[in-house]
């Protein structure tokens, strides 16, 4: 599944920046990780760090009540509103900027949800609730007479479908489209007040737009106790599900959640910290060993985490918490919180002196802004030379400072991403079960089409989910299938809608991007096939994304190399005919998790410096599409592993790709004619192995199609 070239979408522009309090670098801190690891659980970060001793003040906050949430797909809201229920909305909501207590002049509403997460639950789909524009990236603002929404190019022509005529699309990334800071200083007077929920940025994307609407004389306006789009949307909001939290099984996991707090700890030692707030939904995930059911397609819960040098706390909805779940966190030495007291939790950890170390990247501006706000008042009735109550690590409690601030990337994000044994044990086996159900689908499809069956692009995608469900530990779907028949396939993220898609037609291409979860893992793939026969154009757009696929796969690089060096040897092939795709090529992928990861990502922006290491995984899928005409994609997912080379310039390691999807690749759509001897048997070669592997989950006719579909080719 395509992401963008980072892991996530700012708010408020599309460039990676840095928060000034971490460094001066223009790079987005979340993927700041240099080139040393220690070889524990939690890597040693060598970035540069910021501890917050005067902070500046900032109004008293109060948390609004977000426990329990239902999931859906962002795409299974309604689409094609028209333009009077549009106008309704925006009148409603413009209607609000002259409330008392608020005064705006333009609101901006973002994708995410309180922790920065890129699918999120449908009560949180606010930005898709305003603007009618369902896809999973893009930020819409509000002016008293104006309303624009910006998406990157995976969206473009999904959002020139939904956004009605009270919109204007801007394409962001594309040369001469303003940023969403630059769009507002351009159409509003010097002087405006621009209000924002602080709970949907992250503490560094609202810093930067208050920095960036400053020029013009913009103040910015957080407006902590309510949401104008909440406000508008009353009683039609969906309600919020109550599914039950489960335990991620230690066979599956891997490492134990006292093993993984106590690297955690000894990470917040080593930098002088003594709490850390964790608000990164499947961070929580991972260091707890918990799954949840609140987020559509990912296995997470909505909740905040606390760790202590001396004890932790878990703040969720406690109607999920079944029994299981108590006696696990329990044994961890956790403690339960309501959701909704994360503030006053992290007010009384200033309070206490603590020096909480926060990623400003992804810890909300209403937490960051809470604890600066605590520390002041701290500071002020204490004095700066006052001793506290809090605990130094030798368990003494004389430290003679008031509550700090440390800024930095959160620690878990890199180690969650470093798999273990386990992790990648349960990948490669949850991969062979999804390729034993693919393998099914697709002679089940070549079958139908043959008969001269008709079936809508969403008939097929529920069919493939029947496959899955029938594999043993299937839980969900990773993501919304996207089956996409011709011109759709242009349609990065395609979703089809019953009653509006398309029928899958025999004369056009098919893109099918798939994938699952597993109680073991999660999978990720893509495929585009034909069913007729393909024109000369079209083999030759599918030969040259073939080829750097196989580029990237075969790839070898020494240690420290990180993503964006690679991206180019996917578009290589591309470029010679002036060809080349709008995303990125490559995204982390979470061990029966998320199937978007960070820190890592293989794209051609270079703000993301974080190296590849060994355990990690990433997608391997380049692609070409033509606009109102046809898209390709060929999507694997690789784990980074050591290569043994010849030789070790400068004593590092090298290192390469290990395949985890093994599901053919169309022979009719290669022209031969383009592919070198060398690219021919990596073909081969892979087919090869995609029979060995998964010839023995499958009988009968499944089989026999696997079989006739890794035949080995030979160039003309």
């Amino acid at each position: 599944m395509k992401t963008a070239a980072s892991s996530m979408m700012s708010p408020l522009s599309h460039s990676p920046t840095f928060s000034t309090l971490i460094c001066p670098s223009k790079l987005h801190p979340r993927y700041l990780h240099f080139l040393s690891f220690s070889p524990s659980i939690f890597p040693n970060y060598r970035t540069h760090s910021s501890t917050h001793t005067k902070p500046s003040s900032s109004p008293h906050l109060i948390v609004r009540n977000c426990t329990s949430i239902t999931a859906k797909p962002s795409s299974a809201i309604r689409k094609n509103h028209n333009n009077s229920e549009q106008d309704d909305k925006l009148r409603a909501l413009r209607e609000l900027f002259a409330k008392p207590g608020i005064g705006i002049d333009a609101y901006i509403i973002p994708s995410q949800d309180a922790h920065q997460s890129e699918f999120i639950a449908e009560c949180f789909m606010r930005r898709a609730f305003i603007s009618g524009f369902t896809g999973s990236a893009g930020t819409a603002v509000v002016t008293k007479d104006k309303a624009a929404l910006w998406t990157d190019g995976r969206y473009f022509l999904q959002a020139e479908k939904q956004l009605s005529s009270n919109w204007v699309l801007m394409r962001a990334g594309n040369t001469g489209v303003p940023t969403t800071s630059e769009w507002l200083s351009d159409v509003l007077a010097p002087g405006c007040r621009i209000g924002i929920d602080p709970f949907l940025f992250s503490f560094d994307a609202a810093e930067e737009l208050k920095e960036a609407i400053s020029k013009k004389n913009h103040k910015l306006v957080y407006l902590y106790d309510l949401n104008l789009v909440d406000e508008i949307w009353k009683e039609s909001r969906p309600t919020p599900p109550n599914k039950p939290i489960r335990v991620h099984d230690l066979k599956y996991a891997g490492v134990d959640v006292s093993s993984k707090l106590a690297s955690l700890r000894s990470e917040l030692s080593g930098f002088g910290s003594s709490s850390i707030v964790v608000s990164m939904l499947d961070e929580i995930a991972w260091l707890l060993n918990l799954r949840g059911n609140d987020v559509p397609h990912s296995p997470v819960m909505y909740a905040y985490l606390i760790v202590e040098i001396d004890g932790a706390k878990l703040f969720v909805d406690e109607s999920k918490v079944t029994s299981e779940v108590m006696d696990h966190l329990r044994y961890a030495g956790i403690e339960l919180r309501p959701y909704d007291s994360i503030l006053s939790e992290v007010e009384s950890l200033a309070a206490q002196g603590a020096c909480l170390w926060l990623d400003p990247s992804s810890v909300n501006a209403a937490i960051v802004n809470t604890f600066k706000s605590s520390c002041d008042r701290c500071l002020k009735t204490n004095g700066n030379n006052s001793k506290t109550n809090a605990k130094n690590f030798d368990g003494s409690h004389d430290r003679p400072m008031g509550p700090t601030g440390l800024y930095r990337i959160s620690p878990v994000s890199l180690s969650k991403a470093v798999k273990n044994h386990a992790e990648l044990e349960g990948m490669r086996d949850s991969h062979l079960r999804d390729a034993a159900a693919l393998a099914q689908f697709w002679f089940w499809l070549e079958e139908e089409i043959n008969k001269g069956m008709k079936l809508t692009e969403v008939e097929v995608a529920d069919k493939l989910l029947e496959f899955r469900l029938k594999q043993a530990g299937f839980i969900d779907t990773s993501f919304d299938t996207i089956s996409a028949s011709g011109a759709n396939g242009a349609i990065i993220h395609y979703k089809p809608e019953p009653g509006s898609c398309s029928f899958v037609d025999v004369e056009k291409l098919f893109l099918l991007d798939s994938g699952a979860q597993y109680i073991d893992g999660t999978t990720d793939i893509t495929r585009t096939v034909h069913f007729g026969e393909p024109t000369e154009r079209q083999k030759e757009c599918f030969t040259r994304v073939l080829q750097g696929h196989i580029a990237l796969d075969q790839a070898v690089f020494p240690e420290n190399t990180p993503g964006f060096v690679l991206d180019a040897f996917a578009r290589s092939s591309l470029w010679k005919i002036g060809l080349d795709y709008r995303h990125g090529t490559g995204h982390g992928v979470g061990a029966a998790l998320n199937v978007h990861e960070g820190p890592q990502s293989i794209s051609y922006r270079y703000g993301n410096l974080t190296p590849l290491q060994k355990g990690m995984i990433v997608s391997n899928e380049p692609g070409y599409y033509e606009d109102h005409s046809f898209g390709i994609r060929i999507e694997n997912l690789l784990c980074v592993n050591e290569v043994d080379t010849a030789n070790r310039f400068g004593g590092i390691e090298y290192l390469g790709f290990e395949r985890l999807t093994f599901v053919p690749i169309q022979s009719k759509m290669v022209d031969l004619s383009l592919l070198s001897i060398s690219e021919i048997d990596w073909l081969n070669g892979y087919h090869s192995q995609v029979w060995e592997k998964v010839s023995p989950l499958l009988e009968g006719s499944p089989r026999q199609w696997l079989w006739n579909n890794t035949r080995p080719l030979f160039k003309p």
